[in-house]
């Protein structure tokens, strides 16, 4: 019997290369589908669902094989009703931070008996920048800071950089080397920042700096498992910062030797945890070997554009994949 999908999302942000067009479409189109629902956080009439309040309404829009993103009209703004949350088999989340715990703890409440991807019981804990350092042996030099102290004690081994935990994206990511510090666009002294932190303390994973950035984040795209693709995202002319959204460019790459080893170290611990697609991104440390530098859980986007790169149908290989993880789960 074919299955009903729920898709959880935000568009408020969304371009045409955003993932969620090419990869709801493949589910519409798969055999195992019945229809495809997408619900956004962005209308009005989802508020109290996406706050997590009990017996909230949901409004959905069902879509078809023209949906597709627009800059004015979206259909996610134009046509929706009023949903039945029980009448789902399956929910993916493609919702970007911030995801509240709060929220996070009412969808596993309200799809208790459904299979979710990914599973919200351990997004946040997956995604933190503090489950890195469960794997040391495939990770830059890094310390969890709380205090002004903890910085202290790791900025006078090597130049760092200080990624809040709260952030993503490349938000609020602090570059410490000696006194001088890189704060976005701004520049300042370490006695500056120190008196500015004392202020307003964060916690933050301090990672130790590595020179060989330039050479580009790769991000790499793990469904159930099997590794997809990847893409190098460079750093713009005098930045560091490879984020796309901080102006770095996304480009086609091959995953090398020690990538694999990586999410063959990774992928078992996050199966476990109910985690079915996800990122991994790297650098290139100072001896030349990718590391592992993040790992995303949430909305994972650039499979559409490495897989037209690549000239191959991974967009609908990881929709089978997802559909075989459901399959197990359910015992089908």
């Amino acid at each position: 019997m074919k299955k009903k999908v729920l898709i959880l999302t935000d568009h408020k942000k969304h371009s045409s290369e955003n993932s969620l067009y090419a990869l709801s479409l493949a589910m519409l189109a798969h055999p195992d589908t019945a229809l495809v629902d997408i619900a956004t956080r962005v209308n009005e009439k989802n508020y109290d669902f996406f706050s997590g309040k009990p017996n909230a309404e949901l409004y959905a829009t069902s879509i078809g094989k023209d949906f597709a993103y627009v800059n004015s009209d979206h259909p996610l703004d134009m046509s929706y009703e009023k949903v039945d949350i029980a009448r789902y088999d399956l929910v993916w989340l493609r919702l970007p931070p911030p995801l509240t715990e709060n929220f996070l703890r009412y969808i596993s409440e309200v799809f208790a008996e459904k299979v979710v991807i990914n599973n919200p019981q351990f997004i946040e804990e997956t995604g933190s920048k503090e489950f890195l350092i469960n794997f040391p042996s495939v990770c830059p030099p890094m310390k969890i800071c709380r205090t002004l102290e903890d910085i202290n004690e790791f900025k006078n081994a090597f130049s760092i950089v200080l990624k809040p935990f709260n952030e993503y994206g490349g938000k609020g990511i602090v570059k410490v080397d000696g006194d001088r510090v890189s704060a976005g666009n701004e520049l300042m002294s370490y006695e500056a920042f120190a008196a500015a932190y004392a202020k307003d303390p964060i916690d933050y994973l301090a990672v130790k700096f590595l020179k060989n950035v330039k050479q580009g984040d790769k991000r790499i795209v793990v469904v159930n498992g099997q590794i997809m693709g990847a893409s190098l995202r460079l750093p713009a002319v005098n930045s560091w910062l490879c984020n796309v959204s901080m102006g770095g460019t996304s480009n086609y790459a091959e995953v090398e030797p020690e990538e694999k080893e990586i999410v063959k170290l990774i992928n078992p611990i996050l199966t476990e945890m109910g985690i079915v697609m996800y990122g991994v991104d790297t650098l290139v440390n100072d001896e030349g070997k990718r590391v592992l530098s993040e790992i995303n859980t949430t909305s994972i986007g650039g499979l559409p554009q490495i897989a037209a790169i690549k000239k191959q149908p991974l967009v609908e290989k990881a929709i089978d994949l997802i559909w075989s993880y459901y399959k197990e789960k359910t015992q089908i």
